[in-house]
């Protein structure tokens, strides 16, 4: 039985997450070669910042939506935290900086070869417009599979700088941590236990069992609790990575797995 939390989580709980991988990068103003921070200036590039941001950013999105499709969107969604995974907090290194296309030979990333051949056919026809750089292009990528699939819609600013060299190796959770380690993992990139279990319901998205695969909802959190593998039944037994079933066997972790259901329960 489900109790009054005592606390709130938003029933769209991966969004500030997503957000926050996400990071909007901020834009410098150079007067004659020189740092320029008067009023005018300011607003003026506020302005033209703005409007030059939206116009690339809708080029972006109108090449990406051309061979984007639902049952690419999971895929898509896994490069997005695969490239920005890699981000360690204690010196700032890694994170959305386009290094993924260095790495697809990383067992961690086994398929995403494919994702990144999706990817390609958008930029170069970008590229003939304007220059995208491929951690821009991923991060809008992973926004429109989220909102083609039904989930909140995602403001993405562009402005990411390529790497020419791939991240450390060892970054990215690995599907058997059980939740001390995921944790630890999750912290080292700067996130609560909180944002690891609402990240961890992007699963709602593709073949992990966790309800339709196309859509993104929060099937994820509900059907967890349920804790279906423990059925009698070999298919139950399929459902989830062994990650995602260490998080309801966990203290923290299922304090907010059932904060999350309980609001959904009662919206429903």
């Amino acid at each position: 039985m489900i109790t009054e939390p005592e606390m709130f989580i938003p029933i769209s709980p991966l969004l500030p997450v997503l957000l926050k991988f996400m990071l909007a990068v901020p834009f410098i103003h150079a007067k004659g070669g020189i740092l320029c921070l008067c009023w005018h200036c300011l607003l003026y590039n506020l302005h033209n910042n703005g409007h030059k941001q939206a116009s690339e950013l809708s080029v972006i999105q109108s090449e990406i939506r051309k061979v984007l499709s639902k049952s690419k969107a999971a895929a898509i969604l896994r490069l997005a935290f695969h490239d920005a995974g890699t981000f360690n907090l204690s010196d700032s290194s890694g994170g959305m900086n386009g290094s993924i296309v260095y790495e697809l030979d990383r067992p961690e990333n086994a398929g995403l070869s494919k994702a990144i051949k999706i990817l390609d056919k958008a930029k170069r026809e970008i590229d003939d417009i304007q220059h995208v750089s491929w951690a821009d292009l991923i991060s809008v990528a992973g926004a429109e599979a989220v909102s083609l699939c039904g989930g909140p819609a995602i403001p993405i600013k562009l402005g990411r700088f390529d790497t020419r060299e791939p991240d450390p190796q060892g970054r990215l959770p690995e599907e058997t941590l059980d939740a001390s380690d995921l944790k630890r993992c999750f912290l080292r990139k700067g996130f609560s236990t909180q944002e690891l279990v609402a990240l961890s319901g992007a699963h709602t998205l593709g073949s992990k069992g966790f309800g339709n695969p196309n859509v993104f909802d929060n099937s994820y959190f509900k059907i967890l609790i349920e804790k279906p593998w423990a059925s009698s039944d070999g298919m139950s037994s399929m459902i989830g990575l062994p990650s995602d079933r260490a998080l309801v066997e966990d203290d923290e972790c299922s304090k907010f797995l059932y904060i999350v259901s309980y609001y959904l329960l009662n919206l429903a």
